[in-house]
Order: structure tokens, then C-alpha cells, then sequence
């Protein structure tokens, strides 16, 4: 590790013997070079996004398709964490058909409310420091780490590092908190103020240069990550929020580490961008391929109602249309969906049992709960 200053920083020796970085303002300096390989990287990463906005106008809801992502990305950018909770334990919870697991799925919960939260929010407000501050309350908010001072920027300093690793053998530490304060605010200019560069370039300098910061005692990967999200919605990159990227990070959690500490030694932009940029095309194509095999799936599992269930195809389609939001079902809230009788609707879920649509979870002949599996399988590849 050198004192040496590079583009992105410099290290600072402190009093107490531990160097930590001090990150320059953003546009870095000099600027991003635009390679013909990085130039390549922004072009098919704009052309996959595109395709996303294109394939879910197409859904019947693109709305329900999108709050199974959120759902997704708030299950995947927890794990990250550390959360054990998955996305059958948040909709389970949701659906108030089971108790476990409760405190990892409260903080996935949590997510998904600091997610809608901060879009609501951005529709009317600039991304400021005072709204990730109100988003970040959200996130920690009844949870582990909701002692460490959220939705406040923090005032003591922090560290990465092994678990139980300490400041002096730390992998990296961030600025101190008097620069922490100072290079939040500049990342604040940096994300009002118009550059000529691509809104892609700018989310992959927004988010390494938050992470680098650690503004927060906890929840600075997760708040890292919404950042991404919350400003391409802003601009107008994403008509709907549909590009997570912590799939991607998961996958590649090493590398993704390696050449965040490669900007800090060695101020190399460039290598991040690129990774970046692949991520967000890969991301995207994935998501429009689930896009498509749900309208497939749809298409599917209405012709078999409407060949199969006669007279109760009507109720049948209603609860199908249903299911696309809230993939789990007791047969109380198929009586609801409906308008059957208990009996008949108990009847109607073993009927699409049959079909393939729907799978009982309890093994009881009682308070049962079906889940739409096919569609859960979607989201889980």
C-alpha cells in the first residue's frame, strides 16, 4: 500500500497509527478513458437495458413483474450481508403463513420498504444526502445494526476487514469522519452536477466512490447497491426498477472487492467501469428472459384453466391473475379472491394442483397454503 497519491486518493497516516483514504472528488482526474473495449462494454450494456424496457411493456402487469424483482433483489443484496432468509421465507412472511426465520426476514422486508421508499421519494426530490440518509433509516430500522446510528452519517470511524478484525490489521479503512463529511458532500455535487458522460459511466463511479466513503456504520454495501437503482430511475435510464446488480456481485464477490481496493491503490477506473458495465448487460438480459417466460407461463396456464375447469375457469383465471403478485394462497384468501364458499374453494386449488399450477405447502387436510410454484421457479433460476 502506497502514501503515494493516485487519481482516485491517497492514503493518510493517522495518530494512531493506521492509514486511512481519503477519496478526491469525482469526475476522476484524469478523466475515465473511454477504450475501444470500455466503449464496447457501454454499448451492449445500454442495448440490454433497452431490451428490458422493451420485453416487460409486453407483460400483463408490469408492475407485478416488478415487485417480484424488487422482492429478488432485496433477498440477494441481503445475503451479501449475511441474511439467511430466501425468497420463499419473505413471501411466506408476507403472506403471514410463517413465523421462522423472522428477524433475517424482517431486514429483507426492510429493503423492500427502503427501495419503494427511496423511488416514491425520487420521483420528487434530488438524490440528496438528506433522502440517503431517510432511506438508509428504513433499511436499519427495527433490525441488526439498528444500533449503529441509522439514517445519521456516521461519527466515529469504521473499518472492513475479517469479522472480528481490528483498525491496525484492517483490509481497508475509509476516511476519518471530519473528510467522511467532506467526501459525501462532494459525491452529492457530483451526482446533481451535468457532465458529458454516459448515466451508466457515472452509476458505476457513483456507487465504487459510496463504497470507498462507508458513510454509515452498517448497511453501506445494501445503500451502495439502491444507489444504482434509485439513479438511473431518476434519469430516466430504467422506466421501471428493474436492474439489480447484487446477483451479480454475489457471483463475483471477489472480484468485485479485488477492483473496488485496485481504484484506491491504484486509482484504475477503468478495470471497475469495465465489470461494471458487463454486469449491468448481463443482469439485464436475464431479466428480459424472465420477462418472457412469464408471459409464456401466463399464456400456458390459461389455456389450461379455460380447457380443464369449465365453469369455474372464471373464478380459476381471477385467482391466476391474483397469483402473479402474491405467489402464496390459504384457502381463506381463495374464498376472498373468489367469492367461493370455503369447500369450493379448497376444491378450486386442488383442481389446480392438478394442472401443475399451484402446489400445497402444509401437507395438512386443513388451513392448507398453495404456492404458484412454476412462477416461483422463474425467479429462483
Amino acid at each position: 500500500m502506497s502514501n503515494v497519491t493516485n487519481r482516485a486518493g491517497r492514503y493518510i497516516l493517522q495518530p494512531s497509527g493506521y492509514k486511512a483514504f481519503l477519496p478526491n472528488p469525482l469526475p476522476p482526474d484524469p478523466p475515465v478513458g473511454m477504450t475501444p473495449k470500455l466503449i464496447q462494454a457501454l454499448s451492449k450494456a445500454e442495448l440490454a437495458l433497452g431490451r428490458l424496457d422493451g420485453s416487460t411493456e409486453v407483460l400483463p402487469n408490469p408492475d407485478l413483474f416488478v415487485l417480484m424483482y424488487v422482492r429478488k433483489e432485496a433477498v440477494l443484496s441481503s445475503q451479501i450481508e449475511g441474511t439467511q432468509a430466501s425468497l420463499i421465507d419473505l413471501l411466506e412472511y408476507e403472506a403471514k403463513a410463517k413465523e421462522g426465520k423472522a428477524r433475517d426476514v424482517k431486514e429483507v422486508s426492510n429493503y423492500v420498504m427502503a427501495l419503494n421508499y427511496g423511488l416514491d421519494r425520487v420521483v420528487e426530490l434530488p438524490l440528496s444526502l438528506r433522502l440517503i440518509e431517510e432511506i438508509h433509516g428504513q433499511l436499519l430500522s427495527g433490525v441488526r445494526g439498528s444500533e449503529r446510528n441509522p439514517g445519521q452519517f456516521r461519527r466515529s470511524q469504521n473499518w472492513i476487514g475479517e469479522q472480528g478484525s481490528l483498525l491496525q490489521d484492517a483490509a481497508f479503512v475509509p476516511p476519518p469522519p471530519f473528510e467522511m463529511r467532506q467526501a459525501i458532500g462532494e459525491l452529492e455535487k457530483f451526482i446533481h452536477k451535468d457532465f458529458e458522460m454516459p448515466h451508466l459511466i457515472k452509476a458505476g463511479l457513483i456507487h465504487a466512490q459510496f463504497e470507498t466513503i462507508h458513510p454509515f456504520l452498517d448497511g453501506n454495501g445494501r445503500m451502495g447497491r439502491l444507489l444504482i437503482t434509485f439513479f438511473l430511475c431518476q434519469k430516466g435510464i430504467l422506466r421501471r426498477p428493474l436492474l439489480y446488480l447484487s446477483h451479480y456481485f454475489k457471483k463475483y464477490r471477489s472480484q468485485y472487492y479485488d477492483l473496488l481496493q485496485q481504484i484506491r491503490d491504484e486509482g484504475d477506473w477503468e478495470s471497475w467501469l469495465f465489470f461494471f458495465l458487463k454486469g449491468v448487460a448481463e443482469v439485464a438480459e436475464e431479466a428480459t428472459g424472465t420477462a418472457k417466460r412469464i408471459v409464456r407461463l401466463r399464456e400456458e396456464f390459461r389455456e389450461k384453466i379455460q380447457e380443464n375447469l369449465g365453469k369455474n375457469s372464471g373464478k380459476a383465471l381471477k385467482l391466476l391473475e391474483t397469483l402473479f403478485n402474491e405467489p402464496f394462497v390459504t384457502v381463506r384468501q381463495i374464498c376472498s379472491i373468489t367469492g367461493l364458499s370455503y369447500s369450493s374453494a379448497n376444491n378450486l386449488g386442488k383442481e389446480l394442483e392438478v394442472l401443475g399450477i399451484l402446489e400445497e405447502t402444509t401437507g395438512k387436510r386443513r388451513n392448507r397454503i398453495f404456492v404458484f410454484k412454476p412462477y416461483m421457479d422463474v425467479f429462483m433460476e
